[in-house]
């Protein structure tokens, strides 16, 4: 059964196109959870984007609605089975989204995939539980597998949750002001300049001066400067794959 978490008229421009999330999962009331707050929760409300579940234990076989059976060849735990994931893949109409499974073996989530998926119609995502998802619906359904990083969740929620964050934030009309999201970490292929504000002096330390001088020039420098220093000493490997990548310059402001 599919869950609508948040209905819409769909944006003002009829022309434009909404982004539509599904989510399959077991927790169906955890969601829109930290999507229906701040930036994202008000697009959802304004219809800039679309978001929906599918509860899978609707589509588990037997009296009990059983969703996982244990691991052929033997093993701890407990493996979703094909059958129940298939069911519920296939009650959700694709229209053009890729098929996303969050798996801690999956390829590691990039800001360039972020951009990717946010530029299309939607994504449906599998947020598994248990030991994993039999192998055969990965390959017979085609799902993407993606990873947030080198550790293991209990579920693919939070997962599902922060990917979407990530993509929504993207859209037309979800941000104040676009050009701050040209300037963050991964967008030039460093990681993001330190920031600071008022007051000018707290705890005996002082905004760099050179942040204060008025000189847009020298203050695009230094945080140019601060970005690549930042990138080496904590991702070596991203700052060596960015050394011919063209970098942001802090465009001057009114």
């Amino acid at each position: 059964m599919q869950w609508e978490v948040q209905t819409s008229s769909g944006r003002d421009n009829e022309n434009s196109m909404t982004f539509r999330a599904t989510c399959l999962t077991l927790f169906p009331e955890a969601f829109p959870g930290i999507l229906g707050v701040s930036i994202v929760g008000t697009a959802l409300r304004q219809g800039i984007w679309q978001l929906d579940t599918v509860d899978i234990r609707e589509h588990g076989v037997g009296k009990h609605r059983n969703v996982d059976d244990t691991p052929s060849g033997g093993g701890a735990g407990m493996v979703m089975r094909a059958d129940v994931a298939a069911a519920a893949i296939d009650s959700v109409a694709q229209e053009g989204r890729p098929r996303i499974y969050l798996s801690p073996r999956g390829k590691p989530l990039t800001q360039a995939r972020v951009r990717e998926l946010a530029a299309g119609p939607g994504v449906i995502l599998l947020c598994g539980r248990f030991e994993g998802l039999d192998e055969r619906v990965i390959e017979g359904r085609n799902l993407e597998e993606i990873s947030l990083g080198d550790f293991v969740l209990a579920g693919g929620e939070v997962a599902g949750m922060a990917l979407l964050e990530a993509c929504v934030r993207l859209l037309p009309g979800v941000a104040g002001n676009a050009e701050s999201l040209t300037e963050e970490s991964f967008e030039t292929g460093l990681l993001e300049h330190p920031h600071y504000t008022r007051p000018q002096m707290w705890e005996n330390l002082e905004i760099p001066a050179v942040l204060t001088s008025g000189d847009h020039a020298k203050v695009a420098a230094w945080r140019r400067n601060q970005a690549e220093e930042l990138t080496k000493a904590r991702r070596p490997d991203l700052y060596a794959a960015s050394r011919d990548a063209p970098l942001q310059r802090a465009k001057p402001r009114d």
